[in-house]
């Protein structure tokens, strides 16, 4: 299912612990990680697309999480056209999501990566609010950090901007982004 413009409607999660940790979880049989993700099915709202991927790929049911915020509007990255099967590359361009800011309620232990029979991740593990992206694949970075910058207005993290790899993207933003006005009166800058 593509819009339009050829992105394909995605969830994406950050879950958070009691610490304002985020779970982390490490691509089955490859060395990158990333945030909880996938498809938004015909029919599905956003939130629902949301309970369920949590369930397919970290195990988790609706009573484990409390959802703390999401994203106003979609965020969009392009797939690399070497990436797009060939019979797509005319029409594909990538994904656009809603992100979910998630905290447990539940037990670590809750957490069970093999859930379904096609699991995404083979390990995870609790990473800074501000989690390094450098395993993350390149053209998701730029989501990831909007993401994290847009929900951290639900937390008590310290500001991006005190960042090093956000502070260059903050300076970037169009003063209109949703999150911009939000930090800086909370974080006076």
């Amino acid at each position: 299912m593509l819009d339009r413009e050829g992105y394909r409607p995605n969830v994406g999660i950050v879950l958070v612990n009691a610490r304002n940790e985020v779970f982390w979880g490490k691509r089955i049989r490859e060395h990158s990680w990333q945030f909880p993700q996938g498809g938004i099915k015909k029919g599905e709202t956003p939130e629902e697309a949301m309970y369920r991927e949590l369930h397919e790929e970290v195990g988790l049911l609706p009573q484990h999480v409390r959802i703390l915020g999401r994203t106003r509007d979609w965020l969009r990255y392009d797939v690399p056209r070497r990436w797009v099967k060939r019979q797509w590359r005319n029409v594909y361009r990538g994904q656009k999501q809603i992100w979910f800011l998630l905290r447990l309620v539940g037990r670590d232990s809750d957490v069970c990566l093999r859930a379904t029979s096609h699991p995404e991740f083979d390990a995870w593990r609790w990473a800074h609010y501000w989690v390094p992206l450098d395993a993350v694949i390149a053209f998701k970075r730029r989501v990831y950090q909007l993401a994290l910058i847009e929900l951290s207005r639900y937390l008590d993290v310290p500001p991006p901007h005190t960042q090093p790899q956000y502070r260059e993207l903050i300076e970037e933003i169009p003063p209109d982004f949703p999150v911009v006005s939000a930090l800086e009166e909370r974080h006076g800058r």
